[in-house]
């Protein structure tokens, strides 16, 4: 995510604790945040995909992913 946007994020929160925030305001917020947390959960998602576990006796396993 741009810092741009961070900053806008994080400029939102500080306006929030000042004031209310006016509903164009709070959409922004809403969009940056799914945003945000969609990338992160993306870069999340690829650190898991390549992470091994290594058994006792030395034997390499892939994370598989949950089933629901």
């Amino acid at each position: 995510m741009e810092n741009t946007k961070l900053d806008r994020i994080n400029e939102l929160a500080k306006l929030a604790k000042e004031r209310e925030l006016t509903a164009e305001e709070l959409s922004e917020r809403d969009a940056l945040r799914k945003e945000y947390i969609a990338e992160w959960r993306r870069g999340a998602e690829q650190v898991l995909e390549n992470t091994y576990l290594v058994t006792p006796d030395g034997k390499k396993t892939k994370l598989r992913k949950r089933e629901k």
